[in-house]
């Protein structure tokens, strides 16, 4: 009869390398005893010491999403290639690590996540906050209507200086920060109204209505998209910022970054 090793045994076999997600210093070394083993740690701090590392800019609490961060930053540190067969060991019901997966990195896939949290001048918490909110948004709308938005994130000083008020600044006097949930609530309401919001590296909500005034001319975008994701494209390639945007006609989020979208979202399938 075959035994747990036979059934189990092929997760492991022929694997390039093992990734950890968070290991303690005990289970590192026992992984890296093990001869002939690529190992790789992924992880927001190197506890472990260990000699290939990834960081994670903040935690991900949905582990496909860790993983896929995991992957993409190695992919684009060059330490392991597309193509490559990997044991990925992570942490799911415990803060130990009890769970094995294995995932083939696909260099064609990227999804530009840890270009976007990695790579940015917004601190990652501000970005996962802004990011999360537009998915809401998109999912639930405004009254159960579809509603659009555009949310500026970063180099705030330069962005307003590129851009004018449509209407009264509601932010202008506060020191409110995206991420609390009346803030939150509070962002919904005011997304049915034209303009976009400019928010600063550290999260602070500095304005409303905002009219991007950054020329369009070399921004390219995918046919069918509108003002919103041209004046996105527009003003991530004059400053420092990146940009979420919430398309009213087709529901996705995409966020840009230096001019170009980097990232694609469906809220419905988030």
């Amino acid at each position: 009869m075959a035994g747990l090793d036979d059934v189990f045994g092929a997760l492991f076999s022929n694997v390039d390398a093992v990734v950890l997600f968070g290991p303690s210093g005990s289970y590192y070394e026992r992984v890296t005893a093990i001869d002939d083993l690529d190992v790789v740690v992924v992880s927001t701090e190197n506890d472990v010491g260990a000699e290939t590392f990834v960081e994670l800019p903040l935690e991900f609490d949905e582990v496909a999403e860790r993983i896929r961060f995991g992957l993409e930053g190695a992919l684009e540190q060059g330490i392991i290639e597309g193509g490559d067969e990997l044991a990925c060991a992570t942490s799911v019901f415990s803060d130990e690590i009890d769970t094995v997966s294995r995932v083939r990195a696909n260099a064609n896939a990227q999804t530009g996540i840890y270009d976007l949290f990695a790579k940015s001048r917004p601190e990652p918490e501000v970005i996962k906050a802004v990011l999360e909110l537009a998915i809401e948004l998109g999912k639930k709308g405004q009254k159960g209507k579809p509603v659009g938005a555009l949310f500026v994130v970063g180099d705030a000083g330069k962005v307003m200086n590129k851009s004018r008020p449509l209407s009264y600044n509601p932010f202008e006097k506060s020191h409110v920060h995206v991420g609390d949930q009346i803030v939150n609530v509070m962002l919904k309401e005011f997304s049915r109204l034209d303009g976009a919001f400019v928010i600063s590296d550290a999260g602070k909500i500095v304005s409303a209505y905002r009219y991007l005034e950054p020329s369009a001319e070399g921004v390219d975008i995918p046919k069918g998209l509108g003002a919103r994701h041209m004046a996105a494209g527009a003003i991530t390639r004059d400053t420092n910022a990146i940009a979420i945007v919430l398309s009213e006609s087709d529901g996705l989020v995409r966020a840009f970054k230096a001019g170009e979208i980097i990232l694609e979202v469906d809220p419905e399938a988030y």
